[in-house]
């Protein structure tokens, strides 16, 4: 006997991976044609054509649905960060690529801001994606290519860290700002932008 996606009983294995893949593609679907709060457990199993249980092993809760979303886009991200085209990735001087790093990451966190949201569990602060460590290591690297002096290239790593700070981003993007996400996103580019410049002076 088929499954809603052709599985017979002897591709067990082959079912859980052609759901792996087909549930993540629907819920970026409806998140396209929906607002965030209208995907839940239910609707994705229906849409998917899939049984409920299906959808809650992939994902565990409704938030996991969001979480694996912003995974999945974060380690896109990071892929562009460690080898696409400068000044994000490789090949740019290590300022110009601390400028674009975190233009990019304000980018990152507005344009994610309602998945970001959604994938709040309850127990956790509004996440800032699971590569925040990655951004501290990051900065600190390109830190040690500038000529600093004497500065304290950890702790000044840490404090850059905290200016692309998930929660403050995604704060400051709420519906209590007057602009529009972009009009936001280019005010904080053009501050993180000046921050760094400051920071970097020679």
């Amino acid at each position: 006997m088929s499954g809603p996606l052709g599985c017979s009983g002897g591709c067990v294995s082959g079912c859980a991976v052609r759901n792996r893949l087909h549930l993540p593609t629907t819920a970026r679907e409806m998140l396209a044609e929906q607002d965030a709060d209208r995907l839940t457990m239910d609707a994705l199993a229906e849409r998917a054509g899939l049984g409920k249980g299906t959808v809650f092993r992939r994902f565990g809760t409704r938030a996991g649905i969001f979480q694996a979303l912003l995974d999945d886009d974060e380690r896109a991200f990071q892929e562009q960060v460690l080898s696409g085209p400068p000044p994000l990735g490789p090949g740019a001087a290590p300022l110009d690529r601390l400028i674009a790093y975190g233009r990019a990451r304000i980018g990152f966190l507005i344009g994610h801001r309602e998945i970001a949201r959604a994938a709040l569990d309850g127990s956790q602060p509004i996440p800032a994606g699971p590569e925040t460590s990655l951004s501290r290591i990051h900065i600190r690297m390109l830190l040690g290519r500038i000529d600093l002096g004497a500065a304290d290239l950890d702790v000044l790593a840490v404090q850059l860290t905290a200016a692309l700070d998930g929660p403050l981003l995604l704060h400051l993007s709420a519906s209590d700002l007057t602009e529009t996400a972009h009009q936001t996103e280019e005010r904080l580019s053009q501050g993180w932008q000046d921050l760094v410049q400051r920071v970097c002076r020679p």
